[in-house]
């Protein structure tokens, strides 16, 4: 990749933004974003209806060497193990489900071919709902480019440093950080030793900052700390694998050269990363536990106000100094079905069995809270204030019940004990 500094960023979070490798390349003033500078190709891509709301319309102008018009005809791809929608669910009773950590195999994966979808839920073709997957990487993607028709990517980095290298450039991602793909846009993945991770697929609504209604101006994410990647382009001209999904399938094409051939791009619509180092936790100083919602850092929304197709939240380090409250999770059941991970340290409200690179499942309506250890010692502990350190746990929220693939029920991972982690929990009626 050629770029003026790759490791620099452009920051924000849905506003304009411009790049180019080569300086003079993009259009400016009067100039149409179609007239190009240097022989380039105009290309738009859209992430949004043109016709969307200004405020909502998601695009990016790219200045290619090539257009992406050059691709051979595509050919079925298989890999199995990469599921799409409720459709491609096995029926499961509605019991709390945890999996512990998947080992990555020694057999040689790309991201791609190391994709491992656990739950599922929606309609890829209605672009409602979502997919959970687990990534178990220990090779780079070389030469090879990746486009999802269906949906955009959220990675979580659990094990191992990913370099994700886009149309717009190149984002270095750590465990700690996020990575989020818009829906076709070609990317790939090189990876620094065996990783593991999550996915979110979201079929829906492109992800955005939620609204923060009485919190005011300041708070959770700031659009500031998305980093977008500097323009940078691949030189040399050799043949691509380039893998496409789409309608829930998955297809293989020879291209003439590389997709990542952009010299300069101005746009909306572009991968970010963020450090969730930087979420601004909101809680309270008084007493009681506020909702989980205070931690989300991305929505999707549904066709129902307030109620999401997808959440992603995140538990991460922070103070607790509420007086006369339980501290942990209250037992509960939601209407909103949970998909949880552990990026690394232990989540609060599961001291016993949860482990970094583990999962649980927790559907609508299905009761769940704090196992009886964390229970007991929230109950008798003293109400000083207490940190929370080292630990970074994550939930996928949606609207729409999750179905577990086969894969998720006999890979050898699921917990079949799970349950019994509230067995200690006493009738202590007096």
């Amino acid at each position: 990749m050629t770029a003026s500094d790759t490791l620099r960023y452009q920051s924000g979070f849905a506003n304009q933004f411009e790049s180019e490798a080569v300086p003079g390349t993009l259009p400016k003033g009067r100039n149409s974003p179609q007239r190009v500078a240097r022989g380039l190709y105009a290309e738009l891509l859209s992430g949004t209806a043109f016709t969307a709301p200004r405020a909502e319309n998601l695009r990016t102008w790219l200045y290619r060497r090539r257009p992406s018009v050059l691709c051979g005809a595509y050919e079925p791809f298989a890999q199995p193990h990469w599921k799409t929608g409720a459709k491609d669910g096995v029926p499961v009773p509605p019991n709390p489900l945890r999996w512990n950590p998947v080992d990555i195999p020694e057999t040689p994966l790309d991201f791609i071919d190391g994709l491992r979808t656990m739950v599922v839920n929606g309609d890829a073709e209605a672009q409602t709902g979502m997919a959970a997957h687990l990534y178990l990487v220990n090779r780079s993607m070389t030469d090879s480019a990746f486009v999802n028709a269906d949906a955009e990517m959220l990675i979580v980095p659990q094990q191992g440093r990913l370099t994700v290298t886009t149309e717009l450039g190149v984002l270095a991602v750590a465990p700690g950080e996020i990575a989020l793909l818009p829906r076709g846009m070609a990317f790939s993945v090189a990876v620094h030793g065996p990783s593991r991770g999550y996915v979110c697929e979201n079929y829906g609504a492109p992800f955005r900052l939620p609204e923060l209604g009485p919190i005011g101006s300041n708070g959770l994410a700031n659009p500031r700390d998305f980093l977008a990647p500097v323009a940078a382009f691949d030189d040399a001209a050799r043949p691509w694998r380039m893998l496409r999904k789409a309608g829930g399938a998955l297809w293989v094409a020879r291209a003439e050269g590389s997709p990542f051939n952009v010299v300069a791009w101005h746009g909306n619509l572009a991968p970010f990363k963020y450090d969730t180092a930087n979420f601004m936790t909101i809680g309270s100083i008084s007493f009681d536990h506020p909702d989980p919602s205070i931690f989300t850092v991305l929505t999707s929304p549904s066709d129902t106000p307030g109620t999401a197709n997808c959440d992603f939240v995140i538990f991460p380090p922070r103070w607790l100094v509420a007086e006369d409250t339980f501290r942990p999770p209250w037992y509960h059941r939601n209407v909103m079905s949970e998909f949880m991970g552990l990026v690394h340290g232990q989540y609060d409200a599961k001291p016993e069995g949860f482990k970094p690179g583990g999962m649980s499942l927790h559907n609508s309506m299905v009761p769940h809270g704090p196992d009886a250890e964390a229970f007991e010692k929230a109950s008798g502990g003293e109400l000083a204030p207490h940190k929370l350190d080292d630990t970074l746990a994550f939930m996928f929220e949606s609207r729409w019940r999750f179905h577990p693939t086969a894969f998720a029920m006999q890979c050898g991972a699921l917990d079949s004990t799970y349950a019994d982690c509230w067995r200690g929990l006493k009738d202590n009626f007096r």
